[in-house]
């Protein structure tokens, strides 16, 4: 039997949140925020796989963020499409394969094609998945999950919506981070979360360290999951 501090979940799921509240906290542009998230996401991804996480799924941009003013949506799908196009030939070479979950709709046809290109390149390899959560909100996942499995099946069942959700290619995330002192899901994975364990921090995104995702991990090797027995 495995100690305690030996034992992993096989899929994290990170809601990264702070970003602004990060660059307001040192006067700083909101920008700013988001540029410094986007290296915490990199440092963090690497880490994740290196510690062994076979997983990693990361909150990028919700159907929600399309409220936000122009001039930050504009920012965010720069900073997407240069983590894109910079981290996929990276990650590559590292033989972790990249899925984006999410509606297609809405993003730019550069997007999609960045999105496109990323998946072909990395489909075949096999250390680890990083997914990451783009233009993704859960309600809308599980609505267009139980459309497929109707036009598909004629019926509704765990099984046919399970099958068609943007994850139905991996395992349910077995743990769940939010940072920035906020303790809800904000739509993340609603239905793959059903028995994850959860996990919030009060530190903020662009602070979230290896140290910080260490604890985390400690904590759920402490926990004691019962899946609703």
């Amino acid at each position: 039997m495995r100690q305690k501090e030996n034992i992993l979940p096989v899929h994290v799921g990170i809601i990264m949140d702070g970003n602004r509240r990060w660059a307001r906290k040192r006067g700083l542009p909101t920008l700013s925020g988001h540029r410094r998230g986007y290296d915490r996401a990199v440092a963090i991804a690497d880490y994740a796989f290196q510690r062994g996480i076979s997983y990693l799924t990361l909150f990028a941009f919700s159907t929600e963020n399309w409220n936000r003013s122009k001039r930050e949506v504009d920012y965010l799908m720069r900073l997407l499409l240069r983590m894109i196009d910079e981290q996929a030939q990276r990650l590559h070479k590292k033989k972790i394969r990249i899925l984006f979950i999410g509606s297609r709709k809405k993003l730019s046809r550069t997007v999609v094609q960045a999105i496109t290109r990323a998946h072909a390149l990395t489909r075949k390899n096999t250390r680890g998945t990083l997914l990451i959560a783009l233009n993704y909100g859960g309600r809308q996942e599980i609505v267009e999950a139980a459309r497929k499995a109707v036009k598909l099946t004629g019926r509704l069942s765990e099984r046919s919506i399970a099958r068609n959700l943007y994850t139905a290619s991996v395992p349910d995330p077995d743990f769940i981070i939010r940072t920035s002192g906020e303790e809800r899901l904000s739509g993340f994975l609603l239905w793959q979360a059903a028995y994850a364990e959860l996990y919030f921090t009060e530190t903020l995104w662009p602070d979230f360290s290896e140290k910080n995702f260490e604890s985390a991990l400690d904590e759920f090797a402490r926990r004691q999951r019962r899946f609703g027995r």
